[in-house]
């Protein structure tokens, strides 16, 4: 049996939690000892009471509840504030996005964590199924906030994302047409815009295609094409994703010196380093800027903002694997399941994801060869 802790996140504006009370309850029912610190769950919706009731106990600082557990469940990486509580032999499960955040890699490698990525679990499909619910909701979200920053108030166009009678919609590019890519589209085609799709995956493309009898416009990904759908974007959704590497920076400074001043463009790749030259990391609390009159808006944990939403869709896929880690153990755990296997990115002091260590240029040790 193990004690399991779920601290209150502590990232900006981060409302989420990594295990709602039925999760808690059927851990308690497993023999485990779950600790929520206090208030973990109040921006999802959750009350501490609901923790007890389902079996949970509740400590009142994040020292206490890290000192005590010897897994933690959190929804974002551990931040700096942070570090200072992990030690030796503590897995962590939750998203991290390593790749372009050396000093995190470098706290966890050296203190032996084991951190075990939600972004980087596969399924038999070759699927990510624990990012792809926040993808879904990042894709959606993104609309939303495009069509919010291209109010003029808020230094946009000035454009009605679907336009009225008489006068011709909001371009929306979208590149990348995976999950976050397929949501943006329905989200954009549903406030009427015009939408373009790039992508590499010409299935992807003839999928998007077959889904909205060819109302969207789907082009192959290249230089030549970006160039010419960026120039005439009003709102550019980024959502490309290489699971565990830095996302490549398809889109330059120069396309985004062409684009139309006031458009907005909405980097949901920005949590692996943007696929952007212009992106840097924004919060919610200060979520825009401008480099040469185009609103960038970079926010790394987008469904924070939404916790009722997204806590449940969350859990409802990570729970499960917390819970096999939990009765399993670590090692029998990754050793019985390949795809949560793919999840560990750093193991007994290694860099365990070769793409991490890729993006990093730091030594790859194949977790096969530690267990």
């Amino acid at each position: 049996m193990i004690r399991i802790g779920v601290p209150r996140e502590v990232k900006d504006n981060e409302f989420r939690v990594g295990l709602i009370p039925s999760g808690a309850y059927s851990l308690v029912e497993d023999g485990h000892t779950v600790f929520i610190e206090k208030g973990a769950g109040d921006g999802s919706g959750f009350a501490d009471e609901e923790f007890v009731k389902a079996g949970a106990t509740i400590v009142d600082t994040a020292d206490e509840l890290y000192e005590d557990s010897d897994l933690i469940i959190k929804v974002k990486e551990p931040v700096q504030e942070e570090f200072h509580r992990l030690r030796k032999g503590q897995i962590v499960f939750g998203y991290f996005h390593l790749a372009p955040l050396p000093e995190l890699t470098q706290v966890l490698v050296d203190k032996g964590v084991t951190a075990v990525a939600y972004e980087t679990i596969t399924d038999k499909n070759g699927h990510l199924p624990l990012l792809t619910p926040m993808s879904e909701i990042a894709g959606r979200m993104s609309v939303i906030v495009g069509t919010y920053y291209l109010q003029k108030p808020r230094g946009g166009r000035g454009i009605l994302l679907g336009g009225v009678p008489g006068v011709r919609p909001a371009l929306v590019v979208i590149v990348g047409a995976g999950v976050v890519g397929i949501n943006a589209t329905k989200m954009a085609m549903g406030l009427g815009a015009q939408v373009s799709v790039l992508d590499v995956d010409v299935e992807k493309l003839r999928y998007m295609d077959d889904l909205y009898f060819g109302r969207v416009e789907t082009l192959m990904s290249n230089r030549f094409h970006l160039a010419e759908s960026i120039r005439s974007a009003d709102l550019l959704i980024g959502g490309v994703l290489i699971p565990g590497a830095n996302a490549p920076k398809l889109i330059t400074r120069e396309m985004v010196k062409a684009m139309k001043p006031g458009s907005v463009i909405v980097d949901v790749a920005v949590d692996q380093g943007g696929c952007c030259e212009t992106t840097r990391p924004t919060t919610h609390s200060d979520p825009v800027y401008e480099v040469d009159g185009v609103l960038h808006y970079c926010v790394t944990n987008m469904p924070g903002a939404v916790p009722r939403t997204s806590t449940r869709a969350l859990t409802n896929v990570t729970t499960p694997y917390a819970t096999r880690i939990a009765s399993k153990g670590i090692e029998k755990a990754i050793s019985d399941d390949p795809h949560l296997r793919n999840g560990v990115n750093v193991y007994q002091g290694h860099i365990t994801c070769a793409p991490v260590a890729e993006a990093q240029k730091r030594p790859f040790k194949p977790i096969e060869d530690l267990l």
